[in-house]
């Protein structure tokens, strides 16, 4: 039995969407955190979001063409379920009404520096393939203190220390 549930919009695109899902699904059940995927939440229909948040303690929220296309859909449904949740971009957090509670993403001047970086290589020369994968290393961790009131919730200070920023 599940004791912990997550909502997750899309998982991947594509070719890898499959093996990415499947991923998910293994780290979930040793987790026993429970998956919805877009397909099981009808897309674009609000109604089928709140009914699945209705039933989960929490929320997390993943990327992808269900969240990313309608971010006020998801926070004004986490809103009206009244439950806390986490996205993956900080405009869920600080530009709607009912704004979500925390966000936590790579840091987009970061990541253009070093894109700025690659380009610089591959202008001089350097072939793309022989060019290192990297993965972000700077995140930004946004709570949004407003959110957590309507909430009822109290964000220990030990938490706050870690925020990037707190929107009061």
């Amino acid at each position: 039995m599940m004791n912990r549930r997550a909502f997750i919009g899309t998982l991947a695109y594509g070719l890898v969407a499959a093996p990415l899902a499947a991923e998910a699904q293994r780290a979930a059940k040793v987790a026993r955190v429970g998956i919805l995927t877009s397909s099981s939440l009808g897309y674009l229909n609000p109604s089928s979001i709140l009914a699945h948040l209705n039933a989960l303690g929490y929320v997390g929220v993943l990327e992808g063409l269900v969240t990313g296309g309608n971010p006020k859909i998801i926070t004004d449904a986490a809103a009206q379920t009244r439950l806390p949740a986490m996205y993956p971009r900080r405009w869920f957090v600080d530009s709607f009404d009912h704004a979500g509670l925390m966000s936590y993403e790579p840091d987009a001047q970061d990541l253009s520096r070093r894109v700025a970086s690659y380009i610089d290589r591959i202008l001089k020369g350097a072939r793309p393939a022989d060019l290192p994968v990297e993965q972000p290393t700077k995140y930004e961790f946004v709570i949004n203190l407003k959110t957590a009131k309507a909430l009822g919730l109290t964000i220990p200070p030990s938490v706050l220390l870690r925020a990037d920023e707190v929107i009061r």
